[in-house]
């Protein structure tokens, strides 16, 4: 049976689902029947069967989420993208707003009523710390990255890089918004902080930014319209 989750989202508080996708064949098969006809041409699109597979499980996540909160079957949900790419329920007369991110194994969906958001998600694995920052992150960020010590330069690279993914997640523009033109905190046990947004000084006070505790293997981040939101994690089950 699909989990019978929480119809009732508070306003003040965003919902923020995580999601295994390593599911059981008979899970993702039962899962891809509440697909669209498109949504299960794309999944069948994918190059690699664990593509496939974590398509099918993040997509039939979002429609049974989005279908408890609208209170319809997770098949009836209309899902339509933004002429900014960002995807929103086609129903005209909802307030609700979702975003979705994924990594590896694990998602994450964002669920709030009436206010934007943007979530963003990374698995924390070896990069080229210093090149990646000096090509997309303003100066004073790749700085403060070369400033940590070397066991926490990972997780501070990170931070930023799901911080910022979930601004331009939230605000819906994308990476058409250099990511050198706002300023995110980064530091491992600082508070996460908009900090700056370049040309846009109203922009720190519209958004609230969120770091999300997703254990030792992931980092992960909220950014949501207003203040005073209340982040509720919890763990999704099919």
């Amino acid at each position: 049976m699909l989990s019978n989750l929480n119809r009732q989202t508070p306003s003040s508080a965003v919902a923020i689902f995580r999601v295994n996708l390593h599911q059981d064949p008979t899970v993702l098969e039962r899962v891809s029947q509440i697909l669209s006809t498109d949504e299960r041409a794309r999944a069948a699109r994918l190059r690699y069967e664990r593509g496939s597979e974590r398509f099918i499980a993040g997509r039939g996540a979002l429609r049974i989420v989005l279908g408890n909160a609208l209170g319809i079957a997770p098949e009836g949900v209309r899902l339509r993208t933004r002429p900014n790419g960002k995807p929103e329920l086609n129903e005209q007369d909802s307030n609700i707003r979702f975003n979705l991110s994924h990594s590896a194994d694990l998602a994450l969906i964002a669920v709030a009523d009436g206010r934007e958001v943007g979530i963003d998600v990374e698995r924390l694995r070896p990069i080229d710390i210093d090149g990646l920052a000096e090509r997309f992150f303003a100066a004073r960020e790749c700085a403060e990255i070369k400033g940590l010590p070397l066991d926490l330069r990972m997780l501070g690279f990170f931070q930023c890089w799901t911080r910022k993914e979930a601004y331009l997640k939230a605000t819906g523009e994308g990476l058409s918004f250099p990511l050198d033109r706002f300023i995110v905190s980064l530091i491992p046990g600082d508070p996460a902080r908009l900090i700056e947004v370049i040309d846009r000084p109203d922009e720190t006070d519209r958004w609230s930014l969120h770091s999300l505790d997703l254990g030792l293997e992931y980092v992960g981040a909220l950014v949501a319209e207003g203040a005073n939101v209340v982040v509720r994690l919890e763990s999704f089950e099919f």
